[in-house]
């Protein structure tokens, strides 16, 4: 399940990537020329980020296992070519209750490259394992994604991209006019927009949780 990423440094609102894909780049001649990255946004979707196992049936803080969190997430893209590469690696930081025994856990995570805010293009799961030596209650796991996005679906059309940039000069009627507000504008920045978002692979118990804590 594919939610809307929380609003933190690596959790990023679907709703805001369009303005924050938007840079405005100081310039003598035109201050307000977009420069725009095709690069995805990497985030950690919201109610996903992290996970608790529970010792019985009940869940509840009595019964906590192990408690584990997505974090630390880095990503590295590469723009040459037909297909933006980003190379994703994030960190799994877990804390259990009973640190009697070295234990290891295999967590799943997966990633989701996610066009428009809403259409999932691909999914990959991968197993981050984590090991607990004997009397120690905090380990951390590594994970690794490799994501791709066409170049072509990734671009503004030049159109659009001259609709945005053009000259406007005092006077004139929609001199003062957001370009944003142009519905066609919105609609190819949104469709060109592609984010990487981040989870556990939650069953609906776990998820539920997740959502009511």
């Amino acid at each position: 399940m594919i939610v809307r990423p929380k609003l933190s440094a690596r959790r990023i609102l679907s709703a805001s990537l369009i303005l924050g894909a938007l840079v405005l780049a100081g310039c003598d001649r035109n201050p307000l020329v977009v420069r725009r990255s095709s690069c995805p946004a990497v985030a950690v979707a919201a109610y996903v980020g992290d996970v608790t196992l529970f010792k019985g049936v009940v869940p509840d803080a009595a019964n906590i296992d192990v408690a584990a969190t997505i974090t630390n997430v880095r990503d590295d893209c590469t723009e040459a070519g037909d297909q933006l590469a980003s190379r994703i690696n994030f960190d799994v930081i877990a804390r259990r209750t009973d640190v009697t025994e070295a234990r290891q856990l295999v967590l799943p995570v997966f990633a989701a490259v996610v066009q428009a805010g809403n259409v999932i293009n691909a999914k990959e799961i991968t197993q981050v394992t984590i090991n607990f030596p004997a009397g120690q209650a905090r380990a951390i796991g590594q994970g690794r994604f490799n994501a791709a996005v066409s170049r072509k679906a990734a671009s503004v059309p030049a159109e659009m991209m001259a609709r945005i940039n053009r000259d406007r000069r005092p006077g004139e009627i929609d001199a003062a006019t957001d370009p944003m507000a142009d519905p066609e504008v919105r609609a190819a920045l949104r469709s060109a927009m592609f984010e990487v978002l981040l989870g556990f692979q939650l069953d609906e118990r776990a998820l539920a949780y997740n959502v009511a804590k």
